[in-house]
């Protein structure tokens, strides 16, 4: 679903653990509302009182792989529900750390789970046709496993996901490429191996280019 202007616009980022998600997020965050922006910063799983504790549960304790796909899905109809969809009716941008790209890579990719049943809980979930929801622009933020793996042994507690073995995120990361390559018109691919400023350039760059800044800010 394409929002209209009036309706805000969804933005979603994505990577894998060790991309640098976080960080390019909070300074996406920041350069959006210092144009004026009114934006809603949100997170998947989560978003939501219901949400954060499907969060908590999905993060450290293990499970059935049906069960764990099934309650990112139940995290992600709360929170459209409940969040995106009022922010977007609004007329807000909603601005959200993973969203379904992040189930095809993890659970489809990373877990081998079967990705027609995604399609499925897609559709159930995110609405058919017209009443479709989906973000306008997904930034994937993508840097050779050697790098992220390096940056996740920094001391931090991990969750169960990073804690997976290099197999795991090698067929995560493949995932995200797939999928990106498949929907190459709002999956942007960015090289997050690269120092801070040259990445926040080419974000300033890109949404200057599809013109979204300069009309909503004029």
């Amino acid at each position: 679903m394409t929002q209209g202007h009036k309706q805000g616009r969804f933005i979603s980022v994505e990577g894998v653990d060790g991309a640098g998600k976080s960080t390019h997020l909070a300074w996406l965050a920041e350069h959006l509302r210092a144009q004026g922006i009114p934006l809603l910063l949100t997170r998947e799983p989560g978003g939501t009182k219901v949400g954060e504790y499907l969060r908590e549960l999905l993060l450290r304790e293990g499970m059935q792989l049906d069960t764990e796909a099934l309650l990112m899905f139940a995290a992600r109809s709360e929170h459209l529900a409940s969040v995106i969809r009022p922010a977007l009716a609004r007329g807000e941008w909603v601005l959200c750390d993973r969203f379904s790209d992040a189930t095809y890579a993890y659970q489809g990719g990373g877990r081998g789970l079967a990705l027609e049943r995604f399609a499925a809980l897609e559709n159930w979930v995110q609405g058919e046709g017209a009443a479709r929801i989906e973000p306008e622009l997904t930034l994937l933020f993508d840097v050779p496993l050697e790098v992220s793996q390096a940056r996740m042994a920094n001391g931090r507690v991990l969750d169960r996901f990073e804690r997976e073995a290099l197999d795991f995120h090698a067929r995560v990361r493949a995932a995200y490429l797939e999928r990106a390559a498949a929907a190459p018109a709002r999956i942007r691919v960015i090289d997050a191996n690269r120092p801070l400023e040259v990445i926040q350039a080419e974000l300033a760059g890109l949404l200057a280019g599809l013109g979204w800044i300069g009309r909503t800010a004029a």
